[in-house]
Formats: C-alpha cells, sequence, structure tokens
C-alpha cells in the first residue's frame, strides 16, 4: 500500500490529518535536518496505521515535503 503524504517540519505539534484513503497531511516537531523529519514522519504514520517504521520506506520525496511511504 502507497500513501502521499504532505509534511510539515518543525511544528508546534506532531499530528496526522487524513484528507482521503491515501492522502494525508503530516506535522512533526522535528527539523528537516539529517533526516530526523523523516524519521519522525514514519514514526508518526506508523502509529496511525500500526506498523512499525522498519517496515515502511519512503518512497519517493526524501528531501521534499511532499512524499510517498509505502507500508
Amino acid at each position: 500500500m502507497r500513501i502521499f503524504v504532505k509534511v510539515k517540519a518543525k511544528a508546534r505539534e506532531d499530528r496526522i490529518e487524513k484528507k482521503d484513503d491515501s492522502h494525508f497531511d503530516v506535522w512533526v516537531k522535528e527539523p528537516p535536518v539529517a533526516g530526523r523529519a523523516n524519521r519522525a514522519v514514519l514514526r508518526r504514520v506508523g502509529e496511525c496505521f500500526r506498523v512499525p517504521p522498519a517496515r515502511m520506506k519512503i518512497v519517493s520525496g526524501l528531501a521534499s515535503r511532499q512524499k510517498i511511504i509505502e507500508l
């Protein structure tokens, strides 16, 4: 399964908002430095889908706010 994520780093709080079945907005407190925001996004999405971050992969958008994550 692939989901499309729009990331907002350096937010006040971590949260996730579902736009439709495969599109999400994700806010994370971590800055986009050295992959910290990407790890936080995987952790947050994993909590939502009850999938460990080790079983997820960012397929596209490692250095972008728009990401495609494969579960």
